[in-house]
């Protein structure tokens, strides 16, 4: 099962990006700036977590390690 983790700072647009770590990105944020979001089936599954933990705020799949969850 993949492991998850969510930039806590925001993009330009405003989401927070939900990113891969097991399969690495070449667009993962500095470990400092990652929160674990912990093993999830699908990024759909991580994404669905950090909008429980973090409901005010935009998520959103990172284009290139979950482009399945990728909105915007």
């Amino acid at each position: 099962m993949p492991k998850f983790i969510i930039n806590q700072n925001q993009q330009a647009n405003g989401d927070h990006e939900v990113h891969n770590a097991t399969t690495g990105c070449s667009y993962m944020p500095n470990p400092e700036n990652q929160i674990d979001l912990g093993y999830h089936g699908s990024c759909h599954e991580a994404v669905a977590e950090a909008k429980r933990r973090w409901p005010n705020n935009r998520i959103n799949g990172c284009y290139y390690c979950a482009n399945a969850c990728h909105t915007s």
